[in-house]
Formats: C-alpha cells, sequence, structure tokens
C-alpha cells in the first residue's frame, strides 16, 4: 500500500496543502523543515482520518474542532498508487469499500514515545490488536512497556507450547524470530561489535511486584533496559515495535515522527537505512519527519525515497508541494544552514561524483583539498554541475569518444571525465595492484585474463554502446560536438592492448576478478595507492581531459 497523493484543508495550521507526486516506488517519504514547518501535522491528518472512520474509537474532545483552522471543518483526502482513496470532507466519510479497508493498515508512533522505564501498567488484549495508541498524536506513547510484555509472553509461549505436546521447543527457530533479528541491527545501526554494542542477552518475567525487564549484553557489563542511554532506547523501542507488531505492518502505512533519536549523524543514516530496507516490507511504505542531516542525505540518495520539503511555507495561501528532485543539494540547508556549511568547508573543493563512491574518493583524496558529494548516476552529477558553475563534478567515462570529452568539458568546465571507462577500472588497474606488493601476484597472468574476458564477451559489449550512448545528458546539450561515428571505440575494444581497450572496457560488468580471488583486500586499500590518488588528481587538476 503506498500514498501517491495527500491533501490537507483548514487542517491545524494549513489552509490547504497538497502533496503530490509521490512515485509508487516510495518506501520512504521524509517530510523535512524546520521546527514549526507542520511536518507532524501531516500524521496528525493521517491519526485524524483513522480516527474518523474507526465507529470504535473514543475520544472525549470533537477532533473536528480540535484540528480545525479558523473554525473551519477539515479536511484530509488520500489518494493510493491502486487508483482508490478516503477522504473526510465535510464531516462525511468518504471511500470506495476497498478503500475502507485501507483504514486498518495505518500504523503511527508520535515522537513522545520514549519510556525512561518499563512498568506493569499494560492492556495486552488492546496491544494484540494494535488499538492501544494514545488519545491523539500529540499525547505520550507509552506503547513500549505493552511491546515489552508482548516480546516476553511470545517467547515464553513459544518455549512452552510444545511441552504440554511432548515436544521440543525449536529453540533455533525462537532465536532466529525474536532474538538475532535484534541483536543484527542493534550492530547495523549502532555499529561496533558483540563486544561493544549492546546486545539482548536475558529477560525477566513479570511478577506482582516487579514489573517485565530486558537485560542487555555490553562487553562484559549487563544492563537493564532502564539504564541504556536515551539514544540506545529510542533504538531498542524502534526495533522491538518492528518485532512484535510484524503483521500490522503488512502493506501498511507507517508513520513515525523523529525517528533521529538523538543520534549523530552517521548513525542517523544507518538507522534510517536499516529500518526502511531491513524492516518496512515492500508492499509496505513509511512515513517520516526530521530536519537532521544523516536523514535527508539518506533519502536523497536513496532511490526509493521521497524527500518533501515543507520549510518556510506561508500557510495561509495554496501550496502544491512535490517531492524534491534528487539533484538538489540545497535540501541539506534545513540540516545545516549555509554560512555553517560555507565555514565548515573552507578551503575545500566540493566534487560531486556517481554511484556513491565518494567515501572510496575521500579516503584517497579527502586531505588534499577536496571533499566528494554523492551523486546517484551521471546524470546526477551533470545536471549538478550545469546548475552551478562554481561546483565540480566527476563523471565516469562511459563510452564516451575522446573528441565528445574535450567538447564537453570545453562547454562545461567544471565537468571532469575519467580517462578509463570507470571508477573499478582504476582501482583494478593492473598497475594499482602491483603497487600493493601482494606475494605471488604476477601482472602479465592479470593482464591476459583481463584481455580474455573481454574477448569472449566482446560482441555482447560492442552490441550494448548505441544503446548505452543514447542515456548521455551531455550529448544533448547545445554546442557539445556528438561524434558521428563509434569506430574509435570498436576497433579500441578489437585490440589486445590494454591501454588501447581499457578506456572503453567496464571492468565492474564484464571481468569476473577471478585471478584476484587468491589474494585477500578490500577496496579501501586499492584507493590508498599513489598511483590512483595521482590519476584522479590529474583529471582533477587539469582543465581540459588528456
Amino acid at each position: 500500500m503506498r500514498i501517491t497523493k495527500l491533501e490537507l484543508k483548514n487542517f491545524k495550521r494549513f489552509t490547504d496543502l497538497t502533496i503530490d507526486g509521490i512515485p509508487e516506488e516510495a518506501k520512504l517519504v521524509l517530510l523535512i523543515g524546520s521546527n514549526g514547518s507542520g511536518k507532524s501535522s501531516v500524521f496528525d491528518a493521517f491519526d485524524y482520518v483513522v480516527k474518523q472512520f474507526r465507529d470504535d474509537a473514543y475520544s472525549p474532545i470533537p477532533l473536528e474542532n480540535y484540528y480545525a483552522k479558523n473554525n473551519l471543518k477539515p479536511e484530509v483526502s488520500i489518494n493510493f498508487s491502486d487508483g482508490n482513496s478516503i477522504s473526510i470532507v465535510d464531516k462525511s466519510r468518504r471511500s470506495s469499500d476497498s478503500s475502507r479497508n485501507k483504514i486498518s493498515k495505518f500504523t503511527g508512533r508520535s515522537s513522545i514515545r520514549i519510556v525512561p522505564r518499563v512498568t506493569n501498567q499494560v492492556n495486552l488484549d488492546f496491544a494484540r490488536n494494535n488499538t492501544d495508541g494514545p488519545l491523539t498524536f500529540i499525547d505520550a506513547d507509552e506503547r513500549f512497556t505493552s511491546d515489552v510484555n508482548l516480546y516476553i509472553q511470545e517467547i515464553d509461549n513459544a518455549l512452552r507450547a510444545p511441552v504440554f505436546r511432548g515436544e521440543s521447543a525449536d529453540t533455533l527457530k525462537i532465536f532466529q524470530d525474536y532474538i538475532d533479528p535484534l541483536n543484527t541491527s542493534l550492530i547495523n545501526i549502532l555499529g561496533g561489535d558483540t563486544t561493544t554494542t549492546i546486545q539482548i542477552a536475558a529477560f525477566q518475567n513479570p511478577t506482582a511486584q516487579s514489573s517485565g525487564q530486558l537485560i542487555f549484553q555490553k562487553g562484559e557489563s549487563r544492563i537493564s533496559y532502564d539504564l541504556l542511554s536515551h539514544g540506545e532506547k529510542q533504538v531498542v523501542i524502534l526495533l522491538l515495535n518492528f518485532i512484535v507488531r510484524k503483521p500490522f505492518y503488512e502493506d501498511a502505512i507507517i508513520f513515525i515522527d523523529e525517528m533521529d533519536c538523538h543520534l549523530n549523524t552517521s548513525l542517523q543514516v544507518r538507522l534510517l537505512n536499516e529500518i526502511t530496507n531491513g524492516w518496512v516490507p515492500e508492499n509496505s511504505q513509511l512515513w517520516t519527519a526530521s530536519h537532521a542531516l544523516g536523514f535527508i542525505d539518506f533519502a536523497r540518495n536513496a532511490e526509493n525515497a521521497a524527500l518533501i520539503d515543507l520549510d518556510l511555507l506561508n500557510f495561509d495561501i495554496p501550496q502544491i508541494i512535490l517531492p524534491e528532485p534528487k539533484d538538489k543539494m540545497e535540501v541539506y540547508e534545513v540540516a545545516l544552514p549555509k554560512e555553517i556549511i560555507k565555514n565548515v568547508l573552507k578551503g575545500y573543493r566540493l566534487v560531486t561524483v556517481e554511484n556513491q563512491n565518494d567515501q572510496h574518493y575521500n579516503l584517497a583524496l579527502g586531505e588534499d583539498g577536496f571533499l566528494f558529494l554523492p551523486a546517484q548516476n551521471s546524470r546526477e552529477v551533470f545536471m549538478t554541475i550545469k546548475e552551478d558553475p562554481n561546483k565540480l563534478g566527476l563523471r565516469d567515462r562511459d563510452y564516451l569518444t575522446d573528441e565528445e570529452i574535450v567538447s564537453i568539458q570545453k562547454r562545461f568546465p567544471n565537468l571532469k571525465i575519467l580517462k578509463y571507462y570507470a571508477f573499478e577500472n582504476y582501482i583494478y588497474h593492473p598497475d594499482n595492484i602491483a603497487e600493493l606488493n601482494w606475494i605471488g601476484f604476477d601482472k602479465a597472468a592479470y593482464i591476459q585474463e583481463i584481455v580474455d574476458q573481454k574477448n569472449k564477451k566482446l560482441i555482447p559489449i560492442v552490441a550494448d554502446i548505441q544503446v548505452a550512448r543514447q542515456s548521455y545528458p551531455e550529448l544533448k546539450e547545445e554546442g557539445v560536438k556528438k561524434s558521428k561515428s563509434i569506430d574509435t571505440i570498436t576497433e579500441g575494444l578489437q585490440s589486445n592492448d590494454l591501454e588501447t581497450f581499457y578506456p572503453f572496457y567496464s571492468i565492474k560488468s564484464h571481468y569476473n576478478k577471478a585471478y584476484l580471488q587468491k589474494f585477500s583486500y578490500f577496496i579501501k586499500d586499492l584507493v590508498k595507492t599513489q598511483w590512483f590518488k595521482e590519476k584522479i588528481e590529474e583529471i582533477l587538476k587539469n582543465q581540459e581531459h588528456t
């Protein structure tokens, strides 16, 4: 279930807000904006619709008056990717029969969900039906206490139920269902390993005198949930909710306010990645809100995410908001003002690179006045430098001819182009590998394997050239001369001389690295060589491709 359009009228601070154009493939919708920009109002709208459609929902206050702007009746309309919709208009509930069923698949958590310590104040019957939420989205969300008790009870039941059938409990399955997913995600998010990161180690059943407890191990220490740090608690609360309420998250709209959990920037990226790609089912959609740098960076670079910028909107006039283009760097200003960015990056030359290779380039040249930023592909690199001549871009060569490279760089001197086909051609170049001085490395044998594999795949490689070249946006620009013939590429590929065919040969796509499997290495080792550094520096510092 995916939302593609949302309309709010006379709802809280918004007179008329439309969020439209959300792609069907958007598994994550991230609302960004400064404090007071109305991000949480969207979640209030989801909660309002759910409660208006649910006949058993109790509220001591008329919600239509509570959420109304200027005493006008609030209206909310939600369109889904399957063409169905639901809405509240003039207090009337409107939906098709199939859409009405979707109401039960909205599930949300408010930003006020931190539980300092687990208590015995739970109603597990409500929790099992996922109807134990707070009255409104601004009330304290204390469902974690229910989640802890459900977690303990489900493990207990799985252990004890087989005994009454004269069977043994399947402890491996219990571990795989309840223990391992939690511990694995804690490491994926918080980093480290089993000796440095909290891991669930035990639990204590609730009694009449004491509440249930989760016990974590960190190194040699055992720590109850109550004594975890604020950030650790936030992560545990999120993960446990996904574990015990897993059935309610299938084919659902999941909305969770402020998931960034006071974590540092790198952990924010890991958290959102782990939740989006590890816990949200493929047929569901996660909505969350943040002004954290890590969240914005993840959503900007994720293919299955949409960024909705609500910053500095005039709430009193109609607003139509579309997802932000992924090549728009200004979205970072929600987290970091321009002045701070300029001061922090003073003295650095920013370079946008494709295919998420920024971390590798930064390892090689990060101390030499360059800071590499990620882009999805060569098109995003090009659009970034085209909009701002002060920005520098570095793109793969792909199937560009020498004369096209000269023409492109004459028109766009701030776009640098690799001499070889792609980034991987540099790190796996025989000269680069040779510099590592691996024992037993035979450069001639390595080159011969590359040549042999190239020749075996020559026909499909050549057949792919024309199709691939159609996607290069630079060749469609006025003033850029496109080569009439690709003979230099095809003739180069037919050669068995490495430096002749290597500029047009994709090591990543067409070489299986069989020869290298006998050696132990990481990409971080391959980008730290003097050869790699000098080759990339040469391209970045030269105004024209050589």
